[in-house]
């Protein structure tokens, strides 16, 4: 009995799949709209960094877009010195995945590929804008997705213990 179950896990773990199609970038925008003064300041600036992801089924074949936004916005003395937005996608076949574990590949594994290229063209254009390399740190994209499922939780206990 614990051979069928060995092998009927095994024959499940190779039905499964996840392969990347193709990566590419959505949109890409880039905006300094106090140059050329802003050069004028000392570079101390205040940097927001913004992150998303939301994936979409295209088709009945098991291809799934994921798209991850990042948009970073850097401020000196309250002006503006730079906003870049970049929407870095891919498109991810999947196949034998499915439930919570789909929803974790699409918001864990799928981000984890396409953060290094969404890195590279913010920091390739804030270069190419006049401004010193932005280095983003790591994500970790799996705590990220447990802490939103843990506020998701939390926010359907609360609602089911509300009056109606």
């Amino acid at each position: 009995m614990a051979d069928e179950q060995a092998q009927g896990s095994e024959q499940e773990a190779a039905q499964q799949q996840f392969a990347i199609q193709r990566i590419y970038t959505k949109d890409l925008s880039f905006e300094s709209p106090a140059s050329p003064n802003i050069f004028k300041k000392q570079w101390q600036p205040k940097v927001n960094v913004d992150l998303n992801t939301k994936s979409d089924k295209i088709d009945d074949e098991g291809n799934y877009e994921v798209v991850l936004t990042i948009t970073i916005t850097a401020k000196v003395d309250d002006e503006t010195a730079f906003l870049v937005e970049v929407q870095q996608a891919g498109i991810f076949f999947i196949s034998g995945i499915e439930g919570e574990d789909l929803r974790r590949v699409l918001a864990t594994a799928a981000p984890n590929i396409l953060f290094p290229y969404a890195r590279e063209n913010i920091d390739a254009f804030c270069v190419k804008g006049g401004f010193p390399p932005v280095m983003l740190a790591p994500v970790n994209f799996d705590a990220l997705f447990a802490q939103a499922v843990t506020q998701g939780q939390d926010s359907q206990d609360g609602s089911e213990a509300a009056p109606h």
